[in-house]
């Protein structure tokens, strides 16, 4: 059952501690989702304990500590602790992580708070950093784009170029500067039914771009192994060479698969990346053989579900998803 007290989202907090104690290769995303339900619970105090758990643990390198950084100024914030969330907030700023997430939650927390103008310097700054004028713009930027025109229409100035993309970027039948519109608080209380109909209407456009996001929970995740991993993984298993002649066809193979998902229409692209144990667990939870190439798969999509796949295609001046270091425009985006 969904929650929808806090007392039903406290149990599910305690459910998600208790997984992640049994399973700490996903210990990140299941202690984030804990904390999402503490603050749900109005438990936001110990929402900080687990986010400062996180960035404490001399034994766990994060996957996305910047995100967590984002999520722990914004419950900050909620509870009274505005000059440390500012500092958490400036202190994305200065690191300016390649990741959408921590700069949407850090710029959207400045919105919050009725802080348009840093917001809105925010949103510029990420923009700035994470596209490239003239490419295409990642599903998991597009965001930032919407956001940053939000913050606008809010401070009531005039379209510039980024938003004229956001209303490009823009799907739903009615148009972004209706539904950004400042004076939408002022018709829910109107009594005049034409302006409660319109604004029903834009609700319900609203409701159906999240219901649309919200219909795919996680990516379709392909498999990544780092160079180690794969090694130490066809030495244990040979039977798996057919599938990974080399570690950069591996790379090839995976990027054109992407490739060829997203020109046939498929959205909300990932990768996840397998180590060894986290798949010789899985196997065994699944009474089958590592060897068996038809595992892997289902590997993928178990680390999708889980929180471990990042988007693709990443920015173009993001780095790779393969860990090469480089820009992926200069690596596998390359045309």
């Amino acid at each position: 059952m969904r929650p929808d007290t806090p007392a039903d989202h406290t149990t599910e907090a305690e459910r998600l501690l208790r997984a992640a104690a049994r399973y700490p290769e996903d210990r990140e995303p299941l202690l984030l989702q804990a904390a999402a339900h503490l603050e749900l619970a109005g438990d936001r105090a110990r929402a900080t304990t687990l986010y400062d758990e996180l960035l404490g643990s001399p034994d766990l390198v994060l996957d996305h500590p910047h995100l967590v950084k984002a999520l722990n100024a914004a419950n900050l914030w909620e509870y009274g602790h505005e000059a440390e969330a500012r500092a958490i907030i400036e202190g994305i700023r200065a690191a300016g992580p390649l990741d959408p997430g921590p700069w949407e939650i850090a710029a959207e927390t400045l919105e919050a708070h009725d802080e348009l103008e840093a917001a809105h310097d925010y949103f510029s700054t990420a923009l700035t950093l994470l596209l490239t004028p003239g490419e295409e713009v990642p599903y998991a930027v597009q965001t930032l784009v919407f956001g940053r025109h939000r913050v606008r229409r809010l401070m009531g100035v005039d379209h510039d170029s980024w938003d004229e993309l956001a209303d490009t970027l823009h799907t739903a039948a009615v148009p972004l500067d209706e539904l950004h519109d400042p004076k939408r608080l002022w018709s829910l209380g109107s009594s005049d039914p034409g302006e409660l109909r319109a604004e029903i209407t834009r609700l319900r456009a609203e409701l159906g771009t999240y219901r649309t996001a919200l219909s795919r929970p996680f990516p379709v995740a392909l498999l990544h192994w780092p160079a180690a991993e794969l090694t130490e993984l066809l030495a244990a298993y040979p039977d798996l060479r057919e599938e990974y002649p080399s570690h950069p066809e591996h790379l090839a193979r995976l990027e054109s698969a992407l490739r060829d998902l997203h020109q046939a229409g498929t959205p909300n692209l990932g990768i996840v990346t397998g180590t060894v144990p986290s798949y010789e667990a899985f196997a065994a939870s699944e009474a089958a053989s590592p060897s068996d190439p038809g595992l892997l798969p289902q590997y993928a999509t178990t680390l999708a579900a889980r929180g471990r796949a990042i988007p693709w295609p990443p920015a173009r001046s993001a780095a790779c998803w393969c860990g090469s270091g480089r820009a992926y425009r200069e690596c596998h985006g390359a045309d």
